[in-house]
């Protein structure tokens, strides 16, 4: 007989859905974590720091009050690193003593350290104390998340060159940064620091970054952040990195340099499977160490060994990952639950922040879908001009065949709250008419879905329903 029911590998967004999923249906569950506390990357050097970071920012700066006090404009003339860190570690450790009290409320076991498996249904767990211990169970899930991908080539010395993990902790705020790789991480941790008046300089060796997201979004997203300080260098991949102490310098392989007091570099993650001994059970991983699965049930080439979260890649999202934590839990104890729904947002918390669901233009002139596209620039709802937002985009893409949404993009203030509203339509396979026929609070953002709704259903050809027959209008007279 097993020890468990199911082990967990990891405690992050997948790994703690699980866990709590599995305490819900009273079985035996135990949570492994090489950290001595729980939350995994996202409480501690992710999703969660880095959120808290981009509104610690926001606030000090006063960077929400510029269009109505000027550029000049701070809440706190002298920002300094612990100004930056002592938000952050308060966040930080209410995330983690509420997940303890979570696990601890739904009687979820946990252990700290580093587990291998060393056969089909039993693991070795080393603590940092030197002891091991073997541990067996009917099911295993794997939610070790990812680490820093950090190539030979970066100098990193963990103060001036550092990676994605390591960037929290810095000494100073830099007076210039340079930042490689306009990825999320990359993209939301440069305008960040652009709005602390930093100037950052952001290098990414492809022509084009953020290739998901809708392309007309992407254009404004790259307009805005220029005319935020951001300087974009697209198209030029890195050839030397060079510490020289008081600065590091960059030489791109165009032949220009780039130099800055810190360098952060946000070039990509790779699966944290490395420690796990996955040969000693059959299951292999890609060249970025991530696991295969089942995308309905999350079971791996091994059934009854899960993996879930950003350790099996796309969409490599804290939300989905809790989403696939909790479908993988339930097969694995065999009980019911509802399908994922096919439709899920997408946030990127930059500044400005930036939301999409559903479907692009380019995926729709792929497929050869007709469609046509609603606009609204958050400067026309009242609510905009109250919050003294100048800038600001949502738009819609409708089918011309059926009238359904099929895509909302959404860049400004507010962009991943309001994306909610279009993904509840699209699940629900509503169509344009849904917005142009219902209210809206006034004055609010959200406003500007009923703009873009009215703006793509005045384009598109009058249902028939909406039709007044010839003998219809003659009675009206």
């Amino acid at each position: 007989m097993s020890d468990y029911d199911l082990i967990i590998i990891g405690s992050g967004p997948s790994g703690r859905a699980a866990a709590i999923q599995a305490g819900k249906l009273r079985r035996k569950v135990l949570v492994i974590d090489r950290k001595d506390r729980l939350g995994g990357v996202s409480v501690h050097t992710g999703t969660v720091p880095s959120k808290t970071l981009r509104e610690t920012v926001l606030n000090l700066s006063g960077w929400r009050e510029r269009s109505f006090y000027g550029r000049s404009y701070r809440v706190k003339d002298q920002i300094d690193a612990d100004d930056l860190k002592s938000r952050l570690h308060m966040t930080l450790d209410h995330e983690v003593d509420v997940l303890e009290h979570q696990f601890n409320r739904n009687h979820v076991e946990t252990l700290h350290g580093l587990a291998k498996f060393i056969g089909p249904n039993e693991i070795e767990v080393a603590t940092e104390a030197g002891e091991t211990s073997r541990i067996t169970a009917d099911k295993f899930l794997i939610s070790t998340g990812t680490r820093t991908f950090r190539p030979d080539y970066v100098p990193f010395n963990n103060k001036t060159i550092v990676d994605g993990d390591e960037f929290l902790e810095m000494d100073t705020i830099p007076r210039s940064l340079v930042v490689v790789g306009a990825g999320v991480i990359g993209v939301e941790y440069a305008t960040m620091f652009s709005a602390l008046d930093v100037r950052v300089t952001l290098v990414e060796p492809r022509d084009t970054f953020l290739d998901f997201i809708d392309q007309r979004l992407i254009q404004e997203f790259t307009y805005l952040i220029r005319e935020n300080g951001v300087d974009l260098r697209l198209g030029s991949a890195i050839k030397t990195i060079q510490d020289a102490d008081a600065h590091v310098e960059v030489t791109l392989e165009n032949g220009r340099h780039v130099r800055g007091e810190m360098l952060l570099f946000a070039a990509g993650r790779v699966g944290a499977t490395k420690s796990l001994n996955l040969d000693a059970v059959g299951i292999e991983t890609d060249h970025r160490g991530r696991i295969t699965v089942d995308r309905k049930t999350y079971q791996t080439n091994i059934p009854h060994i899960y993996a879930a979260g950003d350790v099996i890649g796309h969409p490599s999202l804290a939300s989905t990952s809790l989403q696939q934590g909790r479908v993988a839990a339930c097969h694995a104890l065999e009980t019911p639950t509802l399908e994922e729904s096919p439709w899920f947002p997408y946030g990127i918390y930059s500044v400005p922040e930036m939301s999409t669901c559903g479907m692009s233009e380019e995926e729709l002139a792929e497929r050869d879908i007709p469609y046509e596209i609603g606009i609204a620039r958050f400067r026309e709802t009242s609510r905009g001009h109250i919050m003294g937002l100048e800038h600001g985009l949502l738009k819609m893409l409708v089918s011309l065949k059926t009238r359904r949404l099929l895509g909302v993009q959404i860049v400004g203030e507010g962009a991943t709250e309001l994306i909610h509203i279009g993904q509840a339509v699209m699940n629900l396979k509503g169509t344009v008419d849904y917005f142009v026929q219902n209210t809206f609070n006034y004055p609010t953002l959200a406003e500007a879905y009923k703009i873009a709704g009215l703006d793509a259903f005045n384009r598109m050809p009058i249902p028939d329903e909406f039709k007044v027959s010839k003998k219809t209008a003659k009675k009206a007279k």
